[in-house]
């Protein structure tokens, strides 16, 4: 825990207990207490059917179908395989004579020839051009009754060729501990952990009872439309899944002040985007006579102000328990306040805030200015001043109330609002049903030391195209992230653990295997 964090959660316990009667204290403090207890032994975290015990979450004592597979079997060829298909430049574009097509096609070629078995027993098909589709036929009765999507995205961002990669960027170098380069961690790293478990598994004889999906994007980071497509296409043909699971929440490890364990992270909804133009207008002119409060000042003025007035805190369901189970497995300060939320929730919401990046993004709106634009020289002012804000929309607001807060937060009729492009946020989907426990079972598998833990993905995901024909769409990628793992996602010395990638082919075999 950072000595900050661990300050401001005491403080928070002082506060609360110094406005509550000595009686009161006495059962928030009974109810930590019988929190600490139960999380060893076994207390449900839910009424609903499918709701897993809190010793399972910690333990790993799930309803696997089998003994728990050694990760270390499936790693190092994992690792060899993902290596390889780091190499291929899946940069996609909005322009089209910007995407080096033998990239993606290369890609294609080798996944197929990395996974025979795969494509030999799984249909294949092609979705908006390099996308991909298959579906693994379910062998019981009424198997496409409940079917499932597994996703994936293998096209990537750039990488900055001035930047100072420890090994270059799509090269896939192995070191013994990772596998660098590109798309390692988002999203090749997880596309392969799925091939290779399916991949095993067909190898063994094993065929699922239900029909099974994999939606391989080509287009995400770039929010295409492969994935809308995609699922058109399922709807079109009738198919309902009865569970979507994308990349998004991961094992993480020293995310959360006070928990030891790893953070099984499973994004239940997304924030939603919003990219908003701000615009000013000025009378341009020559450098050397500039008015007052021209067109860049104002402009200026107007991003100073949305930084320094963010958006209102708030703490909705998903985030209230996934407190909830860090609190059980956590020290007695901690616990006292996350069994007390009726006490604690707004002191909580605030400390939040203050603990850092990855923490404040959960509970509110952000604002982030990306782009800026002026004058096309230096000595000549500016006629129009423009600002990106690329904005993250909380659970509970839309594009339209977000775009009427910005409006007030500026405060300045001068400055023109455009929406560019944006989307609301995802519905929530339940933490306390049977997918959700069959996604726990599966953490308990691969990793029994984490706590499972519903939360908001902040980011967003080709996930969020499937919401209108599956109400169980959840993100999480089977990979452990550290924050200096975290940090590299779309940035310098991109990486994955190779021993993880092993872990998350076990996740993947238990979940199919445990579709029942």
């Amino acid at each position: 825990m950072r000595k900050g964090s661990a300050s401001l959660i005491n403080r928070v316990v002082a506060a609360a207990l110094t406005v509550g009667a000595a009686g009161t204290a006495a059962v928030m403090g009974a109810r930590a207490y019988r929190a600490g207890v139960d999380s060893g032994s076994g207390r449900s975290l839910g009424d609903a059917p499918g709701a897993t015990a809190a010793s399972d979450l910690v333990h790993g004592i799930g309803k696997s179908t089998g003994p728990v597979e050694n990760g270390r079997d499936f790693a190092q060829l994992a690792a060899d395989r993902l290596s390889e298909l780091i190499t291929f430049r899946t940069v996609f574009s909005g322009s089209r004579d910007q995407i080096e097509l033998e990239e993606f096609t290369g890609f294609i070629e080798a996944l197929e020839r990395l996974y025979p078995t795969v494509h030999l027993s799984l249909d294949r098909e092609f979705v908006n051009g390099h996308a991909l589709l298959f579906k693994w036929a379910g062998a019981g009765l009424g198997a496409a009754a409940r079917p499932i999507v597994l996703m994936a995205h293998y096209d990537v961002v750039p990488v900055d060729a001035r930047d100072n990669w420890t090994h270059p960027g799509f090269s896939g170098h192995q070191d013994g501990q990772y596998v660098w380069g590109r798309g390692a961690l988002d999203d090749k790293g997880a596309l392969v952990v799925i091939m290779e478990a399916i991949e095993s598994l067909v190898k063994e004889g094993f065929v699922p009872s239900h029909d099974v999906y994999l939606s391989f994007g080509n287009n995400e980071e770039t929010a295409g439309d492969s994935a809308v497509l995609a699922a058109e296409l399922l709807a079109n043909r009738g198919v309902k899944p009865w569970l979507v699971l994308d990349e998004g929440g991961a094992v993480a490890v020293g995310a959360f002040p006070g928990l030891k364990a790893p953070a099984a992270v499973i994004g239940v909804t997304e924030k939603g985007i919003l990219d908003l133009e701000l615009l000013t207008r000025g009378a341009g002119g020559h450098a050397s006579t500039p008015p007052r409060m021209g067109a860049t000042a104002r402009l200026a003025q107007a991003v100073v102000s949305l930084e320094e007035t963010p958006f209102p805190a708030s703490m909705p369901p998903p985030i209230v328990e996934m407190m909830r189970r860090i609190g059980m497995n956590s020290g007695f300060a901690l616990r006292l306040v996350t069994e007390n939320m009726w006490a604690f929730k707004s002191l909580l919401t605030q400390a939040f805030g203050m603990v850092g990046d990855e923490t404040r993004a959960l509970t509110r709106t952000t604002v982030a200015v990306t782009m800026l634009e002026g004058s096309k020289a230096a000595n000549v002012l500016a006629s129009t001043a423009r600002a990106n804000a690329n904005i993250r929309i909380a659970v509970g607001e839309s594009v339209e109330s977000v775009v009427e807060h910005v409006r007030t937060i500026i405060d300045d009729p001068s400055v023109e609002l455009k929406v560019v492009s944006g989307h609301n946020p995802s519905p929530v989907s339940s933490f306390e049903n049977e997918q959700f426990s069959l996604l726990t079972n599966a953490v308990a598998a691969s990793y029994p030391e984490a706590v499972v833990t519903p939360y908001i993905q902040t980011g967003a995901t080709d996930s969020r195209n499937f919401t209108t024909i599956c109400p169980a769409v959840y993100r999480f990628s089977p990979l452990v992230m550290d924050a200096a793992d975290r940090a590299s996602l779309h940035a310098v010395n991109e990486r994955v653990r190779i021993s993880s990638l092993g872990t998350g082919v076990v996740f993947y075999r238990e979940l199919l295997r445990g579709l029942g």
